[in-house]
């Protein structure tokens, strides 16, 4: 067997969780497997770096922070790979440009276009366990890009389709995919399956337990995939291709503090307007979730959207070098929480249920959005973790079924 096991930063922050990692991938290698190891950069140290480029430059160039991140990834992947050798097995360290990570040029936020395998397969051939750097790709000027936070998944994801792996293990500092965020949520359960599509909500929604990105893969190429606990032996979650596994109207509840809400007052009211605020936005890769336009009045109208909050003051110049309006309000105090399941394809009155959790609780909702699997709010920040638990507790998630 092929198997690429992915281990987060909590899992490899000290020399004694290296090396229970190192003893964990040993632990296949024995049993004759061919391991594939991906890794993030260790513990905080990624916001270490972001500090202190900040200290230098409070808005440096997205190249050089893709060249300053890669240090974080290198680190963990050499001191992985001497950890392993000290317990007697061979092993190899490769960033993304030994293995030929090929990316787009979309710097800080990058795609994997194709990844060359042979010097991968060489290294296995010869029965060593190979561990690559996550998180980072090579663009076509050879300079190193990064894929974005939690972009190790997406590497592990990519690898195993193009390695056509038997296996792919996402190790994380929880025990798997929750119905919420255990730390937020006293009642949240833990989840034996789910599928892709709901995982994909659930990620991109906030839920943080794998890189939105990652999970597209997986459906694309068919990788099923398993998150578990690197700091303990627990069964974890499956990530594959089924129908409502659970039988559940709802699999989770997810939410994202990480967003902004963008409100344009009076613009004209006529065709193309909309086209071109949204693709003024596009064109500097910033990404719209909720969009909510008014009816026009007095030859003009409203459109508000939310973006994450990294892209707030950006999306702000690029509407006021791009369009005529009369103001723009940028609220960073908000979250938006989310409800999500196959379940809800084939019954009515989720949303009501959702909503009416809220008014319970007197949470006011700014903007709705919904989809098939997926109905999410605006709020206030302040009341984010007060929705969650009124939500999972209005549905009982917490409860087995």
């Amino acid at each position: 067997m092929l198997i690429v096991k992915k281990f987060g930063g909590t899992s490899v922050a000290n020399k004694e969780r290296i090396f229970n990692v190192a003893k964990r991938c040993i632990e296949d290698y024995n049993k004759g497997n061919d391991v594939v190891v991906v890794l993030s950069a260790m513990g905080k140290y990624t916001d270490e770096l972001i500090d202190m480029a900040k200290d230098i430059n409070e808005n440096p160039p997205k190249r050089e922070m893709d060249m300053l991140f890669t240090i974080g990834e290198q680190m963990s992947v050499a001191l992985m790979a001497m950890a392993m050798n000290k317990l007697g097995v061979p092993a190899i360290s490769l960033n993304a440009f030994q293995v030929a990570m090929h990316s787009t040029s979309v710097y800080g936020n990058a795609k994997i276009k194709r990844i060359d395998c042979e010097r991968i397969r060489h290294e296995l051939q010869n029965r060593k366990i190979v561990i690559i750097t996550g998180f980072q790709g090579v663009n076509k000027y050879d300079d190193y890009t990064t894929l974005g936070r939690g972009g190790s998944d997406t590497t592990a994801v990519a690898l195993a389709a193009a390695l056509h792996a038997d296996a792919c293990e996402i190790y994380t500092d929880v025990d798997g995919v929750y119905t919420a965020d255990p730390r937020k949520v006293k009642n949240a359960r833990k989840l034996d399956m789910v599928t892709y599509d709901e995982m994909l909500e659930l990620a991109t929604l906030g839920a943080g337990v794998l890189h939105n990105r990652s999970v597209e893969l997986a459906k694309k190429y068919g990788v099923q995939l398993v998150v578990r606990s690197s700091l303990n032996t627990n069964e974890g979650t499956i990530v594959k291709e089924g129908a409502k596994m659970e039988k559940m109207l709802v699999s989770g509840v997810a939410a994202d503090v990480d967003t902004a809400r963008v409100a344009i007052i009076g613009l004209k009211d006529e065709p193309g307007v909309a086209f071109k605020l949204f693709n003024a936005l596009a064109k500097n890769n910033i990404n719209i979730d909720m969009i909510l336009q008014s009816i026009g009045r007095q030859g003009t109208k409203d459109i508000t959207f939310t973006c994450n909050i990294a892209d707030a003051d950006e999306a702000e110049k690029v509407i006021s070098d791009t369009m005529e309006f009369q103001s723009i309000d940028v609220d960073k105090n908000v979250a938006k929480v989310s409800i999500v399941g196959a379940g809800m394809q084939t019954n009515a009155g989720v949303a009501a249920k959702m909503f009416e959790a809220l008014y319970d609780e007197n949470i006011n909702i700014r903007m709705i959005s919904t989809s098939e699997i997926r109905v999410s709010v605006l709020i206030n920040q302040k009341n984010t973790e007060r929705a969650m638990n009124a939500i999972h507790d209005k549905f009982a998630l917490g409860e087995e079924k």
